[in-house]
């Protein structure tokens, strides 16, 4: 929406409680590519209380996900400018970016840290507009709508009493404008593949090290010679067989690694049906059967409802098998993400929260940007000379993961030092 004559006083914003009350205008506000602040992706998180549903009339309780969210909608005339999407939380886990020392600082104190707000995706550690504008906006008007929104999650944190406000994994234009407005900006640190024109699985293994390029083609070498063959089925394409398979492996994922299920049992047979396109599951076959898998998002480019097209990205998500294949992991989860990156053109792969061994295999380190408020001064001064010591880490971080990268230099092929071994090397733990 545009108007010239709309005042302060028209815009409005309103607090909702479930993704009923959100109306199709919500998906036409400025999500970028990414799918995870989408009605369907809601409203699948909702309906399986992977988040806590609104209370039936009379019922007492939640379902004790930790996120009670909190939809904020910025209306003028009734007409969607802007939203938020923020969770009340209980606990700090399922956000990705760590605030477990500032909770455990603050009860050490004799603070209260939970309830908390966090602006996020639940569960979700991929990068998107965390404040969702009317692409028709002015930047005049942007700015204001930002302001009404900003105060109105503030107002909901004092209501529900909250120690803080956290807005995870933000653009890093939001992270600025966040800071302007008073909030500890932070920086933390990923691991993203960047397509650069590649043609083919080939092309891409060209720009990189001798050392790693061998060491990718006798993994993936290694995982295809022990299995039949990957099939990519998009969400429409799922059976309830696939989607049993799926949350099994999950849970085998969970399970096997001392990790959380956040997603509750259903989630994954809702998503399938509300983001049948976005949604993409890669199923491993051997023996007759599909013994493995991983779950992709496909972002869409706005304007092209197929999401493939140059400025697409792909979010790999769950990945699980029911028997061990030496090197399956990395085929399932990240070259075959890549292929497929290839293939769609699509710009950017998102693989998950954890680790440097993405490093070896073609991701690159990418800064993950939040911003913070601490309604505690003295806990927010702390907080605040945190975030400036760890900057400064990793910045001298990032200066020797550049040394490890697998991309050759300057154009030309090269070897990764003196005994061949750009640092260490490791099979990593499954992505989240």
């Amino acid at each position: 929406m545009e108007s010239s004559d709309w005042s302060s006083e028209q815009l409005v914003v309103r607090v909702v409680e479930s993704t009923a009350a959100l109306e199709a205008s919500w998906d036409q506000l400025d999500h970028g590519v990414s799918p995870f602040l989408s009605r369907g992706f809601l409203a699948a998180l909702e309906e399986s209380c992977s988040i806590d549903p609104p209370l039936a009339p009379g019922k007492r309780g939640r379902s004790g996900s930790g996120w009670i969210p909190t939809y904020l909608l910025a209306e003028v005339a009734g007409q969607l400018v802007g939203g938020v999407a923020a969770f009340i939380k209980t606990h700090s886990y399922g956000e990705y970016i760590f605030d477990f020392g500032w909770a455990n600082a603050a009860m050490r104190a004799g603070l209260p840290y939970y309830p908390k707000l966090v602006v996020a995706a639940p569960g979700t550690p991929a990068t998107g507009p965390r404040l969702l504008l009317s692409r028709a906006l002015s930047p005049a008007r942007r700015e204001q709508v930002m302001d009404a929104l900003i105060a109105g999650v503030r107002q909901v944190a004092d209501a529900a009493e909250c120690s803080s406000i956290h807005w995870l994994f933000c653009t890093e234009q939001e992270r600025a404008a966040l800071a302007r407005r008073g909030f500890i900006p932070r920086a933390t640190l990923q691991f993203h593949w960047h397509n650069r024109g590649y043609q083919s699985f080939d092309g891409f293994l060209g720009e990189l090290r001798s050392r790693r390029r061998k060491q990718l083609r006798k993994e993936r070498a290694r995982a295809q010679g022990q299995i039949e063959g990957l099939d990519w089925l998009a969400g429409e394409q799922l059976g309830p067989d696939e989607l049993e398979d799926l949350d099994r492996w999950y849970r085998n994922t969970t399970d096997n690694h001392g990790g959380r299920a956040y997603m509750r049992p259903g989630f994954f047979h809702r998503v399938a049906a509300s983001l049948p396109r976005s949604t993409q599951l890669l199923c491993v076959r051997r023996g007759g059967r599909r013994i493995a898998g991983a779950l992709f998002f496909q972002g869409q480019t706005p304007g092209d409802p197929a999401g493939a097209g140059t400025g697409g990205a792909l979010y790999g998500r769950y990945w699980g098998a029911d028997e061990p294949v030496d090197c399956l992991h990395f085929e399932a989860a990240y070259y075959a993400g890549i292929d497929r990156c290839i293939e769609q053109q699509l710009a950017l792969f998102e693989a998950g929260a954890q680790g440097e061994h993405k490093l070896l295999r073609g991701f690159e380190p990418a800064t993950t940007h939040s911003a913070h408020w601490i309604r505690h001064d003295g806990l927010a001064e702390a907080v605040a000379r945190h975030c400036e010591a760890e900057l400064s880490a990793m910045t001298a971080q990032l200066a020797e993961l550049a040394k490890l990268g697998p991309y050759h230099a300057d154009g030309h092929d090269g070897h990764d030092g003196p005994d061949g071994h750009g640092g260490p090397d490791g099979h990593g733990t499954p992505s989240t």
